[in-house]
């Protein structure tokens, strides 16, 4: 479903007339300039769609549409409403303005940094003002006033909140008050459809017992939207509606060895690799080449995700090399196996087929011929369309996949086309670097050193740990350590923290260096907290005082750090890098001990 665009309706960023696309998880509508800086944020800034050319939910074109209508914009532009800021010289683009650096740059503070949200006064412990505003959400979603949710969102309301008292989260609020538009809201920030209350009943449950039959239909929808969606972009049909056969089975093992959190987190880069094909694709269609299209305005990748760590970032942005039928194998074997993993099949089923059977099903090549895949297929059994089995695929199937592909491989080649100059502007752009800007890229290269020590620990292969920074003890392993999972978690968060002291960086915004060591500071001492305060091994003990040590010398230096000089910054970032690593290191040798 697409929709007409009111000619009233203006761009949110720049207020260019007829805007064609929408950002959804900020609720306004955008122009085609500035949905290309939208679209290089990522999707974890702004879910970007077109308007016209991209298939809508009709519930959630209507959130979209009635949060645009309703001023959701001032939520992200509350400060400049302030008349002092217009006599400060700061103001909006207008349509005439360039894309870079004026649109971009704004777009930028108004999205990524914040910078014009309404802030609330600051508490001791920012843990409780989460909790207040999450309560405030909990009751606000069983009324139609959007706009109020979306603004406690917007300050750090958890969509997922469990109610202490209530047992219940957000979704089960909105869907037992038949609250379509608020459970659009709701998950579009990330709420989960069948998040269990105290009882065990979901929000689904809550639909039904209360009668809102199409919301609970709606909300089934959305907690299948990943695979619903590669399936679809696979070959245009729901997998109720076609049998997607496996096409490498070596590749499904590969996938089947992973545990449940890693699969997730694939499956959901795959599907973010998905929106930004798709995207793509809408976006040649509808630009004009000789202006919009350009190496500026393309997405050749996926952007970096500041909340992952720095080796899952690497992984998502390599899905762009896979090409349209790698792509599709890679979507098919993810579809098998989340099947699998739903109705709980033992992934051994299939590593324990006889040796003589082949790796892959029974697939025509490009070179076989209609009449010899024909024979091959009237051989097949007819399988039931709700069943994604490792059965051989049927002509008809094959065809449809294999058009898609085809398809697929032809928008690859535009977007290649598109992008053939990268290289040459970003030569250009090097030799444009004015001078003033050498210290901060050689501040930005050394804290991207850090991070490279610090999450480059957490990939770490068991041959990897044994020639490790930490020399080898001997013994039995120490059982006071704490899980190697819940270390590198906690280090995943200080990789965070240092990033937003990158990001700091990047925007020369150095009073934000203190909030930056602090919030270090407190992700260091969280990960201090989870080993024993006398450890056995000395090489645990040296970790833990060079780490607490540094982030402690962290602080100070970031009080004091001048523009000119952030040397001991960037030293004490290293030092807690380097100490991280060295405790996942130990914890990871002495768990496999």
């Amino acid at each position: 479903m697409s929709r007409k665009v009111q000619r009233s309706e203006v761009c949110a960023d720049c207020s260019a007339p007829d805007p064609g696309w929408s950002s959804i998880n900020r609720g306004v509508l955008i122009c085609d300039e500035c949905c290309s800086v939208h679209r290089s944020l990522g999707r974890h800034i702004s879910i970007v769609k077109h308007l016209r050319h991209s298939g809508w939910p009709p519930s959630l074109l209507q959130m979209v549409q009635t949060l645009a209508s309703n001023g959701a914009n001032s939520i992200w532009e509350h400060s400049l409403l302030d008349p002092a800021q217009v006599q400060s010289g700061r103001r909006k683009p207008n349509p005439q303005d360039k894309v870079h650096p004026t649109k971009s740059e704004f777009i930028r503070a108004k999205y990524q940094m914040l910078a014009f949200v309404h802030k609330l006064p600051c508490r001791d412990d920012d843990g409780v003002t989460t909790k207040d505003l999450s309560k405030q959400l909990h009751s606000s979603v069983r009324t139609g006033s959007l706009e109020t949710c979306l603004r406690l969102l917007s300050l750090g309301a958890q969509a997922n909140f469990f109610h202490p008292e209530k047992g219940t989260t957000p979704l089960h609020v909105a869907a037992k008050a038949g609250q379509v538009l608020q459970a659009e809201l709701l998950v579009v920030y990330g709420a989960d459809p069948g998040a269990p209350d105290i009882n065990g009943r979901t929000p689904i449950d809550y639909a039904r017992q209360a009668g809102h039959v199409e919301l609970a239909e709606r909300l089934v929808e959305c907690q299948y939207e990943l695979t619903d969606r590669l399936a679809f972009y696979l070959c245009g049909r729901r997998p109720g509606d076609l049998d997607l056969s496996e096409l490498a089975k070596a590749a499904k093992k590969k996938l089947q060895a992973l545990n449940n959190r890693l699969f997730e987190e694939l499956a959901m880069d795959v599907y973010d690799e998905v929106d930004r094909r798709e995207n793509d694709a809408v976006w040649l269609t509808t630009q004009n080449h000789s202006t919009l299209v350009t190496e500026r305005s393309a997405v050749p990748f996926l952007p970096v995700n500041p909340e992952y760590s720095a080796t899952r970032n690497q992984g998502r942005q390599k899905l762009a090399r896979f090409n349209a039928r790698e792509f599709a194998t890679l979507i098919i074997d993810i579809l098998s196996d989340a099947k699998r993993r739903q109705h709980g099949k033992d992934p051994l089923d299939l590593s324990q087929a006889d040796d003589d059977q082949h790796d892959y099903d029974s697939v025509a090549s490009d070179e076989d011929t209609d009449s010899e895949l024909t024979a091959q297929n009237n051989n097949n059994t007819h399988m039931d369309s709700s069943d994604l089995s490792d059965g051989p695929i049927t002509l008809q199937e094959y065809l449809e996949v294999k058009k898609a592909l085809v398809s697929s491989e032809a928008k690859v080649q535009q977007l290649m086309k598109v992008n053939n100059n990268l290289s040459e502007e970003l030569r250009r752009l090097q030799k444009e670097v004015r001078p003033s800007t050498v210290l901060k890229q050689l501040f930005l290269l050394c804290v991207h050193d850090c991070l490279f020590v610090l999450c480059g620990s957490v990939g770490r292969s068991s041959e990897e740990d044994s020639r490790g920074d930490v020399e080898d003890t001997e013994g039995e392993p120490d059982p006071t350590l704490p899980c190697t999972e819940d270390v590198i978690l906690k280090t995943e968060q200080v990789t965070k923290n240092i990033q937003e002291l990158l990001r700091a960086a990047q925007e020369f915004k150095h009073d934000s260096f203190v909030p930056c060591s602090e919030k270090i500071h407190l992700a260091v001492t969280e990960m201090a907290s989870l080993f024993p305060k006398r450890p056995a091994l000395d090489a645990v003990r040296s970790s833990l005082k060079l780490l607490a040590a540094s982030a402690s010398r962290l602080q100070v230096e970031c009080r004091k750090a001048a523009p000119s000089d952030l040397s001991q910054v960037i030293q004490c970032a290293y030092d807690i890098a380097k100490a991280a690593k060295q405790l996942v290191t130990i914890t990871t040798r002495e768990k496999k001990q």
